[in-house]
């Protein structure tokens, strides 16, 4: 390959990113990296730092094999150097100072206000690890070191995190703390490389008393942000200083180092749950009086049954009912909310439900025979459940009226649908029995 060739391939490569990819990637990622030479085997490329080069060979990949020769491995036939710096970039003193000025407000610790222990609301799903962050922030380095944290979105985990944040700052004043997402603590390093003020990077972090780190997951298949993050994390942990870590997976799930998983597996692991009914009935009675609304406690139950997955989508809940109650100027009812919230609703997709299975659970939860809700006892404490068991099973199985009725014993169908028909009434009026219904159709899904 001859020089002028080389050169020019790399300046149309060059120019094929740059139209690409944003101005930003651009001088951040690509501007920096410099053509020196070619030769037979391979072309010669100086970057700023491994960062630079992982990020090249990482996102554009399919264009470089375009581009360029591949080697015996199928790879771009591409050899990296790293730049050295030259003496003459030595910072000045009075630069130096006003640069630790700047950087100092960079790390200024950013905390939710809202995000606090006294603004969590506890349940079954999670209290163990509202006990463990609780532990912590009592006595940082001590308790629980390092403590992860892991759960779906939207369950409280950044929440946790910057209530240890808070307490911290409020009751161990002299204690350094810091809490940034994986992706800030990537940010920082970047633009430290940039600035060539790694050295006071690696100082800040591995000075600090309390590091809260939040959505580890993201530092997945970055190796050299990785490593660096290792190092912190090691350099914090002989010195007992306290690391709290979330994540949407446990250690041993994460694409990370083995060395990096056993060292967050060296504490306590705490898993934090979807919340049951009841606390996600109490959070979202909890969050409308903090925003003056008065939610009955029929339609709170409506809502929580319905809105199961996080507790950040009851939340937007909260705010779009309180904006459209606001404007109409009307009152929370069940109406309302499944005319303003039906899109955020969600359904489990079911396993198909049987008579025999409604029978089962109906038996079950009533504390009767199966073979007397199928038989003509008329006796009231088996009557009522057949009758709830026949209003099931029109409102769950996709089949004739008939075929249905045939299933309780040979009954008739206008039988089942004056069942129906009762209890669907009863219903509007009898918070016991829709409880009593919602846990048996929890019983046939799960």
């Amino acid at each position: 390959m001859l020089v002028k060739d080389a050169q020019e391939i790399w300046g149309e490569f060059v120019g094929l990113l740059q139209k690409k990819c944003s101005l930003a990637e651009f001088q951040n990622w690509i501007a920096p990296i410099h053509f020196v030479e070619s030769n037979d085997s391979d072309i010669v490329l100086e970057v700023p730092n491994v960062f630079v080069q992982d990020y090249l060979l990482s996102n554009y990949r399919h264009e470089l094999v375009s581009y360029f020769p591949l080697n015996n491995k199928g790879e771009p036939s591409i050899r990296f150097v790293i730049k050295e710096p030259r003496r003459d970039e030595t910072v000045s003193e009075p630069v130096f100072i006003e640069e630790k000025k700047e950087i100092d407000s960079k790390y200024e610790i950013k905390l939710n206000l809202g995000y606090t222990f006294g603004h969590f609301i506890e349940g079954p799903s999670n209290q163990f690890v509202k006990s463990a962050a609780l532990g912590v922030a009592l006595r940082p380095g001590k308790s629980y070191n390092p403590l992860f944290i892991h759960g779906g979105v939207g369950l409280g985990k950044t929440h946790l995190l910057h209530s240890i944040g808070h307490y911290c700052k409020e009751q161990h004043k002299k204690v350094k703390v810091q809490c940034i997402t994986t992706e800030q603590f990537i940010n920082d390093l970047v633009d430290s490389l940039r600035n060539k003020t790694v050295d006071q990077m690696k100082k800040f972090y591995r000075n600090l008393d309390i590091l809260l780190v939040d959505d580890i997951q993201f530092l997945q298949n970055r190796l050299n942000f990785e490593e660096e993050f290792c190092n912190t994390f090691e350099a914090l942990i002989n010195q007992n200083k306290q690391i709290v870590i979330t994540s949407d997976k446990p250690p041993s799930a994460l694409k990370l180092s083995e060395r990096l998983i056993a060292r967050m597996e060296w504490g306590l692991v705490a898993n934090i749950g979807i919340p049951d009914l009841e606390t996600r009935v109490a959070i979202l009675q909890y969050k409308a009086e903090r925003k003056g609304l008065k939610i009955p406690q029929k339609v709170a139950f409506f809502i929580a049954e319905h809105i199961f997955n996080n507790v950040r989508q009851l939340e937007g809940a909260i705010n779009r009912l309180s904006a459209y109650c606001g404007l109409i100027q009307t009152e929370i009812t069940q109406e309302i909310v499944e005319t303003t919230l039906s899109e955020l609703f969600q359904y489990v997709p079911q396993k198909k439900v049987t008579v025999e299975s409604i029978l089962k659970s109906v038996s079950s939860m009533f504390n009767v025979r199966v073979q007397d809700l199928r038989g003509s006892n008329r006796k009231k404490e088996v009557a009522f459940p057949r009758q709830v068991a026949m209003y099931l099973a029109k409102e769950l199985i996709n089949e004739s009226l008939m075929k249905l009725a045939s299933s309780f014993g040979g009954k008739t169908h206008s039988t089942l649908l004056h069942s129906w028909n009762k209890i669907k009434k009863q219903l509007e009026t009898d918070e016991t029995l829709r409880r009593q219904i919602q846990m048996t159709k929890q019983n046939l899904e799960s």
